[in-house]
Parts: C-alpha cells; structure tokens; sequence
C-alpha cells in the first residue's frame, strides 16, 4: 500500500539475470532482500521458437547456477554445450582451435537463452521466503541516511534497507541518481542478431570469423540451428537488416566463408548499438552497482554477462561476510573490498577486448602479417592456448568462492 514502509537488509533494483541472481545469492546467505523488477519475465513460449537474445555461460557462470539450484531449471528447459570454438581472420590464414577435450573439460561453456535463465531464476526467487518479489515495480527516487537507504517507487510504495544495488542495466537509474559519472566509448558498430540454419551442422563448435568491418559470430543452439551476432558499421548494419531473406542468406554465407555451407533460412534479424561503458566509482556510502549498471563490454568474446554473474559472487561474499561478522553490511569502507576486487578485472577485460577489436580491424599490412603469425603460434603453444581459454572459461583469476569449482 502507498505510504507504508517495507524493511529489508538489501534492495535490488532490477531483476535481469544479474539482479535475480544477485537475490537468490544474498537470500541464501541469510538476508532479507526485495527485488524491484519492472515485468514478469516470459516462462512460456513455443517448443521450436529460439529467444533472440542468447548468451555463452562460462563454467564459472555455470557453477553460481548450480549452487543456487537452478542450473537444473535450465538444462531442463534447453542448453547448447559446445566443445570447440575455431577462431580466424577473414584477411590472413591465421587461426586457433580451442577444445574442451585438450583441457580435460566436457566442454567449454553452454549457449543459453536469455528467457531459459530467467525462467529459472524466477522457480529460484519463489522458493526463497527470504526475498520478496515486487513485480511491475519502479524505482522512483531514494534517500541515503546514516541509518540506511529508502527507496520510493513510482506507485508510492515505500522500501528501506541497509545496502541498496543498482542492477538495473546500461541505462541505470541508480547510477543517475546516485550521481556517479560514467566513462564511455562509441564502438562506432551495430551488432545484427538473428538464428539462422546452416547446410551443415555446428558440431558443437563456437565459430568467429574477423571481418575488416568486425567480427561475426555463429553460436551453436541445440536445435541444430545457430545465433548470429554480426558486428559491422551502422550504415552497414541497416543495409543488412533491411535485405530481403534470400539476399540476407547469401551476403552472410560470403562473409562466413561458406564454413556450414549455405545459409538456408533465418528468423527475425534485430540489431544494436555497440559502446563500451564503465562507472567511475561501483560503491558509495549504502550503494552498489553490478553487471551493466557498472560495465558494458564488446560482445566479440561472449563475456557481458559472465563478467556480471563474477560480480554477484564478489559482491554476495563480500556482503556475507560482512554480515556475519556483524559489521554494516552498507558502510562504504566495507563496499570498498567489492569495488577493488571486480573493476580493475573489468577494466582489464574491456582493455583486452577492446585491443583485439583493434588488432582485427586495422588495415595495416604489418598489423595483419603480426595478428596471423600470432593465431599461428598461440595455437601451436599449447600452455598459452590453455590460459586463455581457462580465462575465458572462467576457470583462472581471483575467483569469489561462489564460482570456485571445488569450493
């Protein structure tokens, strides 16, 4: 009811994977959390329909679902585990074959709808009586006193709490409000999405071919079809999004180099803006922000929403911790463990991405002789081979206990 006052330990505002996650991970340790989402995520669709919006889940992404008992949910309801992942250049012959086998993993990460997972993470929140959903609910403004943090929502319900996160997406309110500046990067790319079917099966390999213009992405589904992420200049993007169906298969066969054969069929192609974006601070005094709210990277490597569920794990130990040590789970100076621990890791993993956006699209004779001897010689490296794709995995690095495999 407007004018009553709801208290809880921690409010998320959004309930995306990240902020769903988020909440069933701090429930689990105990706390009292309510979870503002703007809408009902979708739990029903046809059996033959793809979502358009999938993700590559690392191993570590993977491990957090199993320890909040939902990654059954989602197998459940349909995963795409892939193997291999074949990487090349479209103007050289340089190229590096990853597999799952030559790492001593059954594979190397699952291609999982956007819907699969909420869907599951939705079952996760309702069996959890410490969280309580608020569903249509929008953050309105909020306070922040020595006490703790009040929330108004547009409707005029009112919420209070220790620690208040902000996980609310690229566009963050939170992060508006609370005045934290942010630094960004047009990538000057749109990326085209679609699902398509190919002469040829996937056999469970992730593909990526670098194109002058970007690089494009064949993802393997389980329905034997594959999601497409084409990263090309806007004007190019338009062109292709505005093609005819036929025209459309045969402009990508050429730019895929024919590697699955023809292109047969394609479902609705959507497109967006690329731009990279990082938050000056993640933490003030009562506030936190996780996943696109503090980040947002090029999609070329498939880590935006890994790289949100490792701060989750950071930001619910740091947070448990704290709590059962019976300090003020909102106090900056507590927050600040989490802020040190996942931007610098961020910020390292968009300068990476952002220097082979670089590396692939220059024109540069000497660039493009470097970049193919090097796909040459890390794929014959094996120890290197192997560090990179355990990073990618999720598997190396300061890793919260949450997503340790043996913790």
């Amino acid at each position: 009811m407007p004018g009553s006052v709801n208290t809880h330990d921690v409010i998320i505002s959004g309930g995306g994977v990240v902020g769903a996650s988020l909440a069933c991970t701090l429930a689990d340790a105990g706390l009292r959390i309510a979870l503002i989402d703007t809408r009902e995520p979708v739990t029903d669709w046809p059996a033959d329909s793809i979502d358009q919006r999938v993700y590559a889940v690392t191993c570590a992404s993977q491990t957090l679902f199993e320890r909040l008992g939902v990654w059954e949910g989602i197998r459940q309801r349909g995963v795409s585990p892939y193997q291999a992942m074949e990487v090349w250049d479209a103007a050289g012959p340089g190229r590096i074959h990853f597999d799952a086998a030559e790492l001593g993993e059954p594979w190397l990460g699952h291609i999982v709808e956007q819907r699969v997972i909420q869907a599951a993470l939705l079952d996760g929140q309702r069996a959890r009586p410490g969280l309580e959903r608020i569903c249509p609910g929008v953050l309105a403004d909020f306070q922040l006193d020595p006490a703790g943090v009040s929330v108004r929502l547009e409707d005029g319900r009112e919420l209070t709490a220790a620690l208040l996160v902000g996980a609310d997406g690229a566009g963050s309110r939170v992060r508006e409000l609370a005045g934290i500046g942010i630094e960004t990067h047009d990538y000057e790319q749109t990326a085209v999405v679609a699902v398509v079917a190919t002469d040829r099966p996937h056999a469970g390999t992730a593909w990526q071919r670098f194109l002058p213009t970007g690089p494009l992405a064949f993802l393997p589904l389980r329905d034997g079809r594959c999601s497409i992420v084409w990263s090309t200049t806007p004007e190019e993007a338009e062109r292709l999004l505005a093609l005819p169906e036929d025209e459309f298969c045969i402009e990508l066969g050429q730019a895929f180099d024919y590697e699955l054969g023809a292109i047969t069929r394609v479902n609705a192609r959507g497109g967006f803006p690329l731009r990279r974006l990082h938050a000056v601070d993640y933490v003030q005094q009562r506030l936190a922000l996780v996943g696109d709210a503090a980040h947002v990277i090029h999609p070329l490597a498939g880590q935006g929403v890994n790289l949100g569920l490792l701060d989750v794990a950071a930001l619910a130990e740091v947070v448990a911790d704290t709590a059962a040590a019976g300090r003020d789970i909102g106090a900056h100076a507590n927050l600040r463990r989490y802020e040190r621990w996942r931007r610098g890791e961020n910020a390292l993993m968009q300068s990476a991405m952002d220097g082979f956006k670089w590396l692939f699209a220059s024109p540069l004779t000497p660039v493009r002789l470097l970049r193919n001897l090097g796909l040459g010689t890390v794929d014959r490296l094996t120890p290197v081979k192997s560090l990179l794709a355990r990073h990618a995995m999720g598997r190396a690095g300061d890793l919260p206990r949450l997503v340790r495999p043996d913790s």
